[in-house]
């Protein structure tokens, strides 16, 4: 994993010079027997939508990016690097950036991309009444279109975040003529400018997809067609790689020793995932911190490493993997586990003889969820483990206070503060949050990436929002993908996984 001092140089001198390289794979990647052409099957998520702007669901921007391009993209180390617009630049206060498009950009359905497409697209993630990117772009007071290449963003105040906070789901360009004749079709048919096109989708089954021959960077693309299917189940999916159901495919902890032992290629990669619960702390009992401060004081965070994962993943107490830039070393052990305090706690919030919860989880069986209660219930904390409805989509109904879930991270480390904690937050379940948290990341977005306090400032307002906020996080967790052998240059990214330079050999 990064160091984070490698980081903050690299993010610096990226962000702040207007990022005059670009380090994707490249056709000159492809050797020996693996060739352009042919065919990738990826066993991954379906996205809850194709389309970005209303997307609910984080590891959604893993699919979308097939289909939509954004006007900046993350490198393997998760800097921005230039996308859909080769450079930007900023204005000496900060509050003003510009980019410059490619030349000859165009959308799958014929439409030119340029600087008016740029301005409706973000316009409407900023302002469509359902939304979900429109607290990220809030600091957006308008797009100016300078030329048919050049687009300005005129912020509220100074912020330095918006090349990292372009690069996944807010800053992905919509065809403005598919918003214009079918806005709710682009749930199940996308229209943008990325690697693929849409050629079907089979929601619960499969999507199959086609090379943009038009993309900015097409000459990266080594395959021809790309299928996306649901993930394997995890007792089938070694033997689902091997028959060539799958080229490519995200396995649990529990089988990664059977992939290797079958001869498949394993790719253990850290990224920005966090195992959580997420809280709703205007519903009793968790209205009073120390009844969620008791919590994660009752849970043994290696345990549930250990036992539920394989070993695979890292006990921690905020939503950012050791050594990332943002990960605050003071918040280590913030709530040790020390099963005398959880009980105090909850003899202090007044439930000396315990108190009864409900854990939501996605599914029965779920060991993490069981794991949970056992270790909940040694504290006097009874655990009903209910399922969630299939398909309720709790960040929006807010129907479950307290829930067993995962973080997927966000392109820029303020944007997932604000995803988790702020009074907008999709994961923020009560929707109320301090102001001292909002004043710290404020400050942290205002601060160049090459200040010598951007880092400080940056775990400032993790602090101000972990140690104020509900939500208990539990681990970090790699992401794993098992492939056959004949699949080549597959990059570790640590954020949006691409498919750049990519080749299947058999």
């Amino acid at each position: 994993m990064r160091t984070r001092t490698l980081t903050t140089v690299l993010a610096a001198l990226l962000l702040l010079a207007g990022c005059a390289g670009d380090t994707s794979p490249t056709s000159q990647g492809a050797t020996g027997q693996n060739a352009a052409g042919g065919s990738l099957t990826w066993g991954w998520h379906l996205p809850s939508t194709w389309d970005p702007v209303t997307s609910t669901v984080g590891q959604d921007v893993h699919v979308l990016s097939l289909a939509y391009a954004a006007l900046t993209k993350q490198d393997v180390d998760g800097n921005a690097v230039p996308a859909l617009a080769e450079s930007w630049t900023y204005n000496e206060t900060g509050d003003e950036v510009t980019f410059t498009l490619r030349d000859g950009l165009t959308f799958t359905d014929g439409t030119p991309l340029d600087a008016e497409a740029v301005r409706a697209s973000l316009l409407r993630g900023r302002d469509a009444p359902d939304s979900t990117i429109g607290a990220q772009l809030s600091v957006v007071t308008d797009v100016r279109v300078d030329s048919p290449t050049e687009v300005t963003l005129l912020l509220n105040q100074p912020d330095y975040q918006i090349p990292l906070l372009l690069s996944g789901k807010t800053g992905m360009i919509v065809s403005p003529t598919a918003v214009a004749e079918d806005v709710e079709g682009l749930a199940t048919k996308p229209v943008g400018a990325g690697p693929f096109a849409l050629d079907e989708y089979v929601p619960a089954s499969h999507a199959t997809l086609h090379k943009n021959e038009d993309y900015w960077d097409a000459d990266a693309i080594l395959v021809d067609d790309f299928e996306l299917r649901v993930p394997p189940d995890p007792t089938v999916a070694v033997a689902g790689i091997q028959s060539g159901q799958f080229d490519v495919a995200v396995i649990p902890p529990a089988q990664l020793e059977a992939a290797r032992a079958a001869g498949l290629e394993v790719d253990v990669i850290d990224v920005f995932t966090v195992r959580v619960l997420d809280v709703n702390n205007t519903v009793e009992p968790f209205d009073d911190p120390r009844v969620t401060q008791a919590i994660s004081h009752a849970i043994d965070r290696q345990s549930l490493v250990d036992v539920a994962f394989f070993g695979e993943g890292d006990p921690n107490w905020q939503p950012f993997p050791r050594d990332y830039l943002a990960w605050n070393e003071e918040l280590d052990q913030l709530y040790p586990f020390d099963q005398d305090r959880a009980r105090e706690l909850l003899a202090e919030a007044g439930y000396p003889d315990g108190v009864a919860v409900t854990l939501t989880t996605s599914a029965e069986n779920d060991p993490l969820a069981e794991l949970l209660q056992q270790q909940l219930q040694e504290v006097g904390i009874d655990v009903t483990l209910e399922v969630a409805t299939p398909g309720a989509n709790n960040y929006v109904t807010r129907q479950y206070p307290f829930v067993v879930d995962s973080f997927s991270g966000r392109e820029s480390p303020l944007q997932s503060l604000e995803v988790l904690f702020g009074p907008e937050g999709l994961m923020n379940l009560g929707r109320n949050a301090p102001p001292e948290i909002q004043a710290a990341i404020d400050v942290a977005r205002s601060t160049p990436l090459d200040d010598p306090g951007y880092e400080q400032a940056v775990q400032d307002a993790v602090a101000a929002a972990v140690t104020t906020m509900p939500n208990t996080f539990l681990f970090t967790w790699p992401r794993i993908f098992a492939r056959d052998p004949s699949v080549q240059g597959l990059e570790h990214y640590i954020g949006t996984q691409r498919f750049e330079g990519v080749t299947v050999g058999r």
